[in-house]
């Protein structure tokens, strides 16, 4: 997608609807592979070599080692489609999704992206690439789950205070490699969060401390000052908040649970806004009644939770026809009612691992989930920079006072 000097100076003026952002995370978690598809939505590069060229490793030792060493920006251009209230369909969606008998109120963004190194040694391109963005996009391999960087990056994202969503990494490896069921997918993912937060609950807890000490050294000094306690309301991820991406950027698949709430909004018929609450956590489906119930009501009964029974069920259920015990008729039916376009020579192609990819890129791709979160949940520069310029001057003034 080319765009002329005269629109990208247009997106430029319009601070509001600019997002400068980073990706951070251990080494080999994916962070490189992610730019790919997000690089492919734009017409950077192909979407077929999404993940395998490595776009922004542009120096041939990064190509050569495989990880990357230097940070890499580049801007791109994203378009959404605001569903007007009489629409049927989802709030915001992407360009890929617009309709033209749909009313809509298109906006556009300027997307600045950092693509950070996540070995250690190279540490200092972090700090630097998270000081030049204003939000940050933690990925975490889920087989790996959190590493050393992992807890580096997070603690260099709560220092600059950029505020991050999660995107939980290489799913595909839980089906291929570690042949989990969904269930056990579930709930291995639920611990993965489980960590990030506990980690980040540190980082609050380590500053509740520190506020509360200093708090008590003035009261001991004579200066009465009333304690203003911090909210951590906002602080931790959870996928009913849309700041959890569930994502595979080697095959170019990702969501969010919005976008599943939208997709069985009409199938369940319920509101959009309250199965977004229950997609994520212990509620179940009655088969009976047809309705969401919560762990007490279980009674017993063996219920998958609705996030399995409604999502990974469906995308595990994808890569078994395809890659793992190949059932020729039942992708047919698969790829039917998911809508997609795949040639009738495509379909029946032994090159399984491209025809998995044709098929849930289309469905679900990663670019749209990503993007739609980071302008929905990560700030502008004039949201982020009123929070952030104050602690940066001070950082400097302490420091020059040292030198002195």
């Amino acid at each position: 997608m080319k765009l002329t000097s005269e629109q990208i100076e247009r997106l430029q003026s319009n601070q509001q609807n600019i997002r400068n952002i980073c990706i951070l995370a251990h080494v080999d978690h994916g962070k490189t592979s992610l730019s790919d598809s997000l690089l492919a939505s734009n017409g950077i590069i192909s979407q077929r070599m999404a993940g395998k060229v490595r776009y922004l490793d542009s120096r041939p030792d990064e190509q050569l080692r495989g990880i990357t060493m230097e940070s890499s920006a580049i801007s791109l251009y994203f378009k959404t489609i605001k569903k007007l209230p009489n629409s049927k369909k989802g709030d915001e969606v992407s360009e890929s999704e617009e309709t033209p008998e749909v009313k809509s109120e298109i906006k556009e963004f300027l997307i600045n992206l950092i693509d950070s190194p996540g070995h250690i040694d190279f540490s200092s391109e972090v700090s630097t690439a998270s000081r030049l963005c204003d939000g940050a996009v933690v990925l975490v391999d889920v087989v790996e789950g959190v590493c050393s960087q992992t807890i580096t990056v997070l603690r260099q994202a709560w220092v600059d205070k950029l505020k991050p969503i999660l995107v939980l990494n290489k799913i595909d490896r839980l089906i291929t490699e570690l042949q989990m069921t969904s269930l056990e997918a579930y709930l291995h993912m639920n611990k993965v969060i489980e960590q990030v937060n506990s980690v980040t609950g540190s980082f609050f807890a380590g500053e509740r401390m520190q506020d509360d000490l200093i708090w008590r050294e003035k009261l001991e000094s004579g200066k009465i000052e009333e304690f203003i306690e911090k909210s951590d309301e906002d602080l931790y991820f959870s996928p009913e908040k849309n700041n959890v991406i569930f994502a595979s950027a080697i095959d170019g698949w990702g969501f969010n649970i919005q976008q599943f709430s939208v997709i069985f909004e009409r199938k369940l018929g319920m509101n959009r806004d309250i199965l977004q609450k229950v997609l994520w956590g212990d509620f179940y489906l009655d088969p009976k009644t047809k309705k969401v119930i919560n762990s007490k009501a279980l009674k017993g009964r063996n219920l998958k939770p609705l996030f399995v029974s409604l999502v990974l069920d469906s995308i595990w259920t994808l890569y078994d026809s395809v890659l793992i015990n190949r059932d020729q008729e039942k992708l047919e039916k698969i790829v039917k009612s998911l809508n997609v376009k795949i040639l009738p020579r495509d379909l029946r192609s032994k090159d399984t691992k491209t025809l998995i990819r044709s098929i849930i890129q289309q469905w679900l791709p990663v670019s749209n989930a990503i993007l739609l979160t980071v302008i929905d949940k990560l700030p502008s520069p004039i949201e982020s920079q009123r929070n952030r310029i104050p602690m940066f001057l001070k950082m400097n003034y302490h420091r020059i006072k040292e030198w002195q």
